[in-house]
Order: C-alpha cells, then structure tokens, then sequence
C-alpha cells in the first residue's frame, strides 16, 4: 500500500461538462496541487483525468466524474510515496518508527485536508447561490 492513499467522494451540483472543463484545464493543477508536478496518462473526457505525479510525492492521481442525480459526484483518489529531498521522482521510505508512522500521518492529513478545502471551494464556485436541496438552476 502507498505510504499516502487518500480516496475522497464529493457531490457537486452542476453539469458534468461544465465540471469537466475546470477538471481538465492545467492552470488549476497548479493551484490545486502546488508541492505536485501532473502528467496526464489517461484524459477520459467528461469521465474526468488520470495523472503520473511527481515532486513531493511520486504516484498517481485520479479525477473520476461520475453523474448522478442533477449532479457530479467528484471521486478524488491520490496515491503515491513521499520522495527523497531534492529528487522529485526517487521514493524514500520512512522508518518503521514512531517517528516515521508520525511523519508520514502528518503528509497524508496536510494532502487530505488540502484536497477537502479544493474540492469545497470548488462546490461553492460551481454551484453559486443554489440553496441546499435544491436543483440545478438552468
């Protein structure tokens, strides 16, 4: 198992092909993930993107949008291995210690609490002033 496997589901209200473009353009990658560098392997369209990943971890990442309702549900999945300082592809293990389980909770909560606070702004951007349980305006 990676040393961060993080999987996140969130539903947005808003068409799947307005999502879809926000998910596809590169410009948020780097606001989204500022300590990542992305690399596609698989851009599935409206189904969402698959990424390589480097930098401070390397691994893989997914965007799955899913339809559902009059809505998306954002599945969000990240995985991958802290990497050596100064090396953006060479995987480090950390020690089977205290210690190291401590470090690598902080690097899987700092990623997790990160993703939540993208996925919310997110929401709120693409579903504007639409009140809870109502539908999609439009």
């Amino acid at each position: 198992m990676a040393g961060v496997d993080l999987v996140d589901e969130t539903y947005v209200v808003v068409e799947r092909t307005r999502l879809a473009a926000v998910v596809a353009d590169p410009a948020r990658w780097r606001q989204w993930w500022p300590t990542l560098e992305l690399a596609v392997f698989m851009d599935r369209g409206l189904d969402g993107v698959r990424w390589s990943v480097t930098g401070e971890l390397v691994g893989s990442a997914e965007i799955w949008l899913e339809p559902q309702a009059d809505g998306v549900i954002v599945h969000y999945y990240l995985r991958g291995e802290p990497t050596i300082p100064g090396s953006p592809t060479a995987a480090r293990s950390l020690p089977e210690s205290a210690r190291g389980r401590r470090e690598m909770d902080r690097l899987r909560r700092r990623h997790a609490v990160a993703w939540k606070r993208v996925v919310w702004s997110l929401k709120d951007e693409m579903e504007g002033d639409r009140r809870p349980g109502e539908g999609r305006s439009g």
